[in-house]
Order: structure tokens, then C-alpha cells, then sequence
């Protein structure tokens, strides 16, 4: 079996990355052979599109109802359930893999289109692109165009197995708006060696970009009646931060993880401002203040706080309900907190609760009570022994959000990173204000924190009537309120984008559709049931009518007749 072409065809407009990879197999053999596709997509993006082409026959992929589309197949499959073809393979990716019976000297064509709308994340957009053909291929190429309005203000690429010889295959040119990304490396380039047939491509293909920011009220852009608004401020003061490190030190943190947790801390407080305040909690079976009161990170302190981390260690029982609630009272009680300034409790933890109250729901109900939307609070969830459900319900419902650190070597780096996104807020209470009367399907737009280095995102439909679309943004900043007016004129927005070929027309509207799927199933896990069932019914209405495979809908592949025939695509979540 070869892989004669392997193409990975990638459009970046304004953010939103549309994707495709082509790879076309042959049958060398005199008998039929298993042809695999197998490729990781981000975690992130949503499947739309996939087909296989087997002599000439296309077998496409459907999207339907996930509902239904079991019931189907549960039809055509007498003996059970199928491992389905995607699932989550790492921190940032997940895998499609499907494999299809191939007659001798056939060939057949395996296409499969993703889409994601790129977060700004320290500064930067990042789009991934997992390389890993496992054998040479005469026709492999990586080629992707950016188009960004607004200039781009660097861009690099970067990848986990270039070597000089494929270095050469490389080339990138950019203009003020555009970059095309060419990777074309002969079979040579290829090999490990010239006298074996193994393979250097195996790793990650990484292109990192920014685009210009004038000081103004954002980016706004138009296609088709849908806009999409850019909003990411620069040269803001930094607003102080009040944060509460609440640790669980249970028995199952003993070990590797409860040392990286100490050397990931070592590293925050070194990044710690003056003008913040911070405290830690610890928690087994009960709990632990370090200090009764929040401090601020004065040198003196901060060499205090560090002598005390270097003394975490692990065993006991798990009490999350007590750790959280003396972290509240903690930022009650406290006193000379800066006027402006953001509070925040950072969760971390790898298991269950096993003492003080242990039913979730009730702990969550007590957080959000006693948090009463004064603070944020984060969670991580070390490991996959957490109830990530719980942890993200619980930061969802108090204005955070949840990750999972993955218990890897770089499990310190990974919990610094996160730190470092919420390390900087710079505004508070942003409002996000548009006519009512002539914006229609608004995405969420208004925002508790802004932190640097990220983007807030804001999209929706115009009236048909609008010649100018008028945006006012109110914010507090460290220092004072502030307000942003902007007019955009809809038709000179409209014309940025017409005389550009390679743009997927309605991308602007597929990105709204993206963002408003993604905030809809985020506000249905903290919602009430019945609130529930109508989040999830209006995502599953958009995912049907633009085809993205989310968690509610699934991707029904049929095969060629004679073997197993169905399988289905589904959207893994990290909650499992």
C-alpha cells in the first residue's frame, strides 16, 4: 500500500483556518489490501467535510443528529459498537483514522476539510498541523495562505523535525496582508538516510503569527452581511491581582505530580508583580491556610512564600468544598486591596472529592453561592482521575475557565502556561455595544476580564439596511472607565474582502456560525436542565445546517459494500 500524494491545503482568513487534506493510496499488491487515512486534527476544529473516492465511486461522509445517526447504525451493525474513527490523542489534538479494503492495483482518494477559528493565546495565533505520513511520498506538500486585513506583524514557522536538508523545502513569502507557506520536500529530502526508506516526517508543523493593531476600538470586518470584530487593546496599565493558589496535596498528588506543582509555583511567584496580593491554601483531608490573610508580593514575601512551597508535600483525603469556601472568605475578610484589582482563585487538583462534602453537585451549588460572582476561579485538573465535568461546570458558573494538564514531563511547563494567560488582566467589565435594532444573532458580548495577550471576539448579522455600523466598547481599565467609538462603513469592509480568489465566500458567516456553536454548548454546561435542552437544541440546529461534526451531531461514513459498512465520526469532548 502507498501513499503516492499527501497534500494538507490550508486557508487562514481573518482568523478562521480552513483545512484539507488529500491523500491518495494505491494498491501495489496482487490481493486487496487495508488502506489506512489517519490524521490529528486540533482539538479545537470541527470536522465538516469527508469522502472517499475508490475507483472512481465517492463515498461521502453525512452529518446527522449523533441520536439518530446511532440508531442507524446500530441498524446496520448487529454485533455492537464500533470503537468510532475519531478520538482524543493529546493535549491539543484528536485523531480521525478510518481504513477501507482496496483491490489489487486500485487506488482511492481519502479527503478530509476542518475548520477552527484561531485563539490568540500570549501574543500569538498558532495553527498546528500534525505531520505523520509513516512512510516517503512521492507527491507530499504542506501549503497554506493567510490573509489577514489588518497586516501581519510577524509571522514564523516552526517544526519538531526539520532538519537542513528540509529546510530547503521551505519557503515563505509574505507581503503587508498575505503569506503563503510552501512545504515541498522531494522523497530524498525524506529519508532519515539516503540508503533506507524511513521517513523524517513525524512531528508537529507549527506556523505562528500577529497581526497589526492600530490603538483604536478594534478590527470590525464584513462579508456577506455577517461581521466579525477584533478586539485585543495594547499599552494598558495592568490591573493588580488579588489570587489564591487553593492545592491539593491528597495522597494521589505524592510523587512527580505534588514536584512539578512545586517547581511550576517556584516559577509563578518569580512572576508575581509588586502590586499584587497572594496566599495559598492547601488541602488533604483538611484544610490549610498558609497565611490567614492575602499578602502582598513584596520580595521579602515572595522568599517566604517560595520556602514555603518547597514544603508541599502529599497524602490524605481530598476536601475541594473546604478548600474553595475558606478561599472565599479569605478574599472577603481581606483588607488595603488595591480598589481596582482582579480577584482569583486558581484550583488545582487530581481526583475527586473524598472528604468533607463529596456530592458535586452540592459542592458546586456552595461555590457559586459564596463566589456570587465577585471572583474568578479557575480550575486544573492534573491528570485523568478528575472529574473534569465538575471542574468545568464549577469554573464555568464563576466567570473561568477549566484546563487539564496532562501528566507529561512538561506538566510544569504546561501549568506555568496557563498561568501566564491569566497572569495580566488589563480590563475589566468590557461591554461590547452594537444598534439593536440592526444586529441580529449577536455572539456573547460582554466580558468580566480581558487579559493581555489574548482577543475578544464579537460576530453577528447586519440588517440590510446598515450603511454604517456603529460600535461603542465601555471598559474599566487599573486607572479609570473607558469608552471606544468606532464607525464602520459596511460597504468599504465588504470590498476588503471581494477581490480575494482563494477566500471560501461566506467564511465570515461560518465563523459566526463556529463561534455561537462553541459558546452555546459552553453556557449548556452550566446551565439548568431545561435551559439545557434549548442551548443544545439551537447548536444542534446550526451544526446540521453548516455540517460541522460537534458533540451533538455525528459524521456517518459508508463503505463499499462487502465489509463492515458504517462507521461514525463523533466530536470527543475532554469531559469524555
Amino acid at each position: 500500500i502507498e501513499i503516492y500524494s499527501l497534500h494538507v491545503d490550508c486557508k487562514v482568513t481573518s482568523r478562521f483556518a480552513h483545512t484539507v487534506i488529500t491523500s491518495k493510496i494505491v494498491n501495489r499488491a496482487n490481493e486487496s489490501k487495508e488502506a489506512t487515512f489517519e490524521v490529528e486534527l486540533p482539538k479545537t476544529a470541527f470536522i465538516t467535510n469527508f469522502s472517499m473516492s475508490i475507483d472512481g465511486k465517492v463515498y461521502p461522509g453525512i452529518i446527522k443528529e449523533k441520536a439518530s445517526a446511532q440508531n442507524e447504525y446500530d441498524a446496520a451493525v448487529s454485533h455492537g459498537q464500533s470503537a468510532g474513527l475519531v478520538k482524543i490523542t493529546s493535549r491539543k489534538l484528536e485523531q480521525f483514522h478510518v481504513s477501507v479494503s482496496v483491490a489489487a492495483s486500485s487506488k482511492v482518494t481519502f479527503e478530509l476539510t476542518y475548520e477552527e477559528l484561531l485563539r490568540r493565546q500570549l501574543g500569538k495565533f498558532e495553527l498546528l498541523i500534525k505531520v505523520q505520513p509513516k512512510q516517503l511520498v512521492k507527491h507530499f506538500q504542506i501549503d497554506v495562505h493567510i490573509f489577514e486585513p489588518q497586516g501581519i506583524r510577524f509571522l514564523e514557522t516552526d517544526s519538531t523535525f526539520m532538519t537542513n536538508e528540509l529546510s530547503e523545502a521551505l519557503t515563505t513569502v509574505q507581503s503587508e496582508t498575505k503569506a503563503h507557506i510552501l512545504f515541498k520536500p522531494t522523497v530524498d529530502q525524506q529519508k532519515v538516510n539516503p540508503g533506507l526508506d524511513e521517513t523524517l516526517l513525524n512531528g508537529d508543523f507549527v506556523v505562528r503569527y500577529d497581526v497589526k493593531r492600530g490603538a483604536t476600538a478594534g478590527d470590525i470586518q464584513i462579508v456577506n452581511g455577517y461581521f466579525v470584530h477584533y478586539f485585543a487593546p495594547r499599552d494598558m496599565p495592568v490591573v493588580p491581582k488579588n489570587v489564591i493558589f487553593v492545592i491539593d496535596g491528597s495522597g494521589s498528588m505524592a510523587g512527580r505530580k505534588i514536584e512539578q506543582t512545586r517547581d511550576a509555583l517556584l516559577k509563578i511567584l518569580q512572576d508575581l508583580r509588586p502590586e499584587d496580593h497572594f496566599s495559598f491554601i492547601t488541602f488533604k483531608s483538611r484544610v490549610m491556610e498558609w497565611k490567614s490573610s492575602l499578602l502582598q508580593a513584596t520580595a521579602e514575601n515572595l522568599a517566604s512564600a517560595a520556602g514555603f512551597v518547597q514544603t508541599l508535600s502529599a497524602s490524605g483525603g481530598t476536601d475541594i468544598n473546604g478548600a474553595l469556601l475558606t478561599a472565599v472568605s479569605v478574599l472577603e475578610k481581606a483588607k488595603e486591596l488595591p480598589e481596582r484589582s482582579v480577584s482569583m482563585i486558581i484550583l488545582l487538583t487530581d481526583g475527586q472529592p473524598t472528604s468533607g462534602e463529596r456530592n458535586v453537585e452540592v459542592i458546586q451549588e456552595n461555590v457559586q453561592k459564596a463566589i456570587n460572582g465577585k471572583y474568578a476561579l479557575f480550575c486544573l485538573g492534573f491528570g485523568f482521575d478528575v472529574s473534569y465535568k465538575f471542574l468545568e461546570k464549577m469554573a464555568l458558573s464563576n466567570g473561568g475557565i477549566t484546563r487539564r494538564i496532562y501528566e507529561n514531563a512538561d506538566a510544569a511547563l504546561q501549568l506555568q502556561g496557563f498561568y501566564q494567560e491569566v497572569a495580566t488582566p488589563i480590563l475589566m467589565k468590557i461591554e461590547m455595544q452594537y444598534p439593536e435594532n440592526a444586529v441580529e444573532g449577536l455572539t456573547k458580548n460582554n466580558f468580566k476580564l480581558f487579559f493581555e495577550g489574548s482577543e475578544i471576539i464579537v460576530s453577528g448579522k447586519i440588517s440590510n439596511e446598515l450603511d454604517l455600523l456603529p460600535v461603542e466598547i465601555k471598559a474599566q481599565t487599573h486607572t479609570s472607565d473607558l469608552t471606544l467609538k468606532e464607525e464602520a462603513n459596511v460597504e468599504e469592509r465588504e470590498q476588503i474582502f471581494q477581490n480575494q480568489t482563494y477566500i471560501f465566500g461566506n467564511f465570515i458567516e461560518r465563523l459566526w456560525a463556529y463561534l455561537t456553536i462553541q459558546q452555546l454548548l459552553e453556557k449548556s454546561i452550566s446551565a439548568q436542565e431545561e435551559d439545557q435542552k434549548k442551548l443544545e437544541a439551537q447548536a444542534l440546529e446550526l451544526s446540521l445546517r453548516y455540517s460541522f461534526v460537534t458533540p451533538l451531531t455525528s459524521m456517518v461514513v459508508t463503505k463499499p459494500t462487502g465489509h463492515q459498512q458504517m462507521e461514525l465520526a463523533n466530536k470527543p469532548t475532554e469531559a469524555g
